[in-house]
């Protein structure tokens, strides 16, 4: 049956920071390969030094087929000197971005059904000459296939996706549409039912405050949200809304929900951090591959120490095992 575990492409991240730590202690343990076919992007000293980090050892192949992480060269030049730690470099942002290019590679060749990365640091990218604002927009441009990232939420008990993203909030009304409520509802029910939620319950949040108080402060509830609520509720699924934005996340903590759709970046994220960061998983869904991270970032004041909690990259894990099951049954369907 191994031919039907996913395949996963793991990247450990920032040089500098916890992730190839993190990514040493999955490999460790013993269920991780019984779970998904690993390709290891790097090269053989990112994995020792990762080794070290961490105090585990494992093992790994060159070739596919060994039952073991299999690694992938990433084609680019290592620096002479080792990488600067606790610190952004563009060293570091340039190893990183290599990695996740190679990664991406893996995807459009089909040798991958999803990716997990361990940490990034924005400014390391941006050092390294990453122009975009995210890494999110920088995978659209690597994978140039014409699909576009909306970043989804994941904790064990709640997931959320959001109509619009990284925009002023000047923007947002304009940016939300009924086509792409409906669409994004969908990408959101799709990885809850990656994740095991065979009938996901999604509450959808209104824009204004109060739901717009029956058109008092915006109409974007009456002429757009509720109508995409109703064709989707037409249609079969488990929606309602549209809730206030103040109230949705009482009822979602309640378990009223298995998910809930926002109109923007705040809107969910605010919620979600206090409801558990440490814990949390952010992924880029609407892509030719979904890809997966830890919500946290490199935190350098914990390199070295290994102190750094596991919690959120062992759920990334387990976010990309599922989501890369359904894409792998997908295509062999």
């Amino acid at each position: 049956m191994a031919d039907l575990l996913p395949r996963i492409a793991l990247t450990l991240g920032d040089p500098g920071g916890i992730g190839p730590e993190l990514v040493a202690r999955q490999l460790a343990r013993p269920d991780t390969t019984s779970r998904a076919e690993i390709y290891l992007v790097g090269d053989e000293r990112e994995l020792l030094d990762a080794q070290a980090d961490a105090g585990v050892e494992f093992a790994w192949s060159t070739e596919p087929g060994q039952g073991l992480p299999v690694l992938v060269d990433n084609g680019a030049a290592r620096p002479s000197e080792a990488f600067e730690r606790k610190a952004a470099t563009r060293e570091g942002g340039r190893w990183a971005m290599a990695n996740l290019r190679r990664a991406l590679e893996l995807s459009k060749d089909g040798v991958c059904d999803a990716i997990l990365f361990a940490p990034l640091n924005k400014a390391s990218l941006h050092l390294a000459g990453m122009t975009e604002n995210d890494e999110m927009s920088w995978f659209e441009t690597v994978l140039d296939d014409g699909t576009r990232a909306t970043e989804l939420n994941i904790l064990p008990e709640l997931t959320t996706g959001r109509v619009t993203s990284h925009c002023p909030l000047s923007e947002v009304a304009a940016g939300i549409t009924r086509e792409l409520i409906v669409e994004r509802y969908k990408l959101l029910e799709g990885v809850l039912i990656a994740r095991g939620v065979e009938s996901p319950r999604i509450g959808v949040c209104a824009l204004n405050p109060h739901a717009g108080e029956n058109g008092a402060f915006g109409r974007e509830e009456i002429d757009i949200i509720r109508p995409a609520v109703a064709d989707l509720k037409a249609a079969g699924h488990a929606a309602e809304g549209p809730f206030p934005s103040d109230t949705i996340f009482v009822l979602a903590r309640r378990g009223d929900f298995d998910g809930v759709l926002t109109m923007y970046h705040d809107q969910g994220q605010i919620a979600m951090k206090l409801l558990g960061f440490d814990r949390g998983v952010t992924m880029a869904g609407g892509l030719s591959v979904p890809v997966c991270t830890p919500a946290h970032g490199t935190a350098f004041d914990l390199v070295g120490t290994r102190s750094a909690s596991t919690g959120a990259y062992e759920h990334a894990f387990d976010a990309a095992v599922g989501v890369g099951t359904q894409a792998r049954a997908a295509a062999r369907a």
